[in-house]
């Protein structure tokens, strides 16, 4: 049985990997679902939200000239028609609020820190790591000068 491009079917999760899930359909033929086609969010482990066995609704989002199938769960739970518009909508609203956290200022405990806060920081650190790679770096040309 061929499969094409769009189509939703249902398989069962036959292996796990540190990159993704191998779902095998009831034909037989088994496709692989990426780790970053498996839920909206974040997934750093995939056993944190697949398991062996499981059965899972898929759809094909690829086929490539060997004949492997590209399967994405994310993609048959969402509806597809939605997902191009709501993103263009969704960037115009996030805009505002990144210029936002500059207003509550006179409440710093409560917000997160600003740029500035997190630049100089991230300064700070850098520069103390530099000043410890320089340390080592002339304790040990200074001992290969002394032999």
């Amino acid at each position: 049985m061929d499969f094409e491009v769009g189509a939703i079917l249902v398989g069962k999760i036959s292996g796990i990997t540190k990159f993704g899930a191998f779902v095998t359909i009831a034909s037989g033929k088994s496709g692989l679902v990426h780790i970053s086609e498996i839920a909206s969010t974040y997934v750093s482990d995939v056993k944190d939200h697949l398991a062996e066995g499981q059965e899972v609704t898929v759809k094909v989002i690829g086929i490539d000239q060997s004949g492997r199938m590209n399967l994405s769960i994310k993609a048959a739970t969402s509806a597809p028609a939605d997902e191009p518009q709501s993103r263009p909508q969704q960037r115009p609203q996030q805009r505002p609020q990144q210029t936002r956290p500059q207003q509550p200022r006179q409440n710093d405990s409560v917000s997160e820190p600003t740029f500035e806060d997190k630049l100089k920081r991230f300064m700070q650190d850098s520069d103390s790591k530099m000043s410890g790679h320089k340390q080592y770096s002339d304790k040990k040309g200074s001992r290969r000068r002394g032999r």
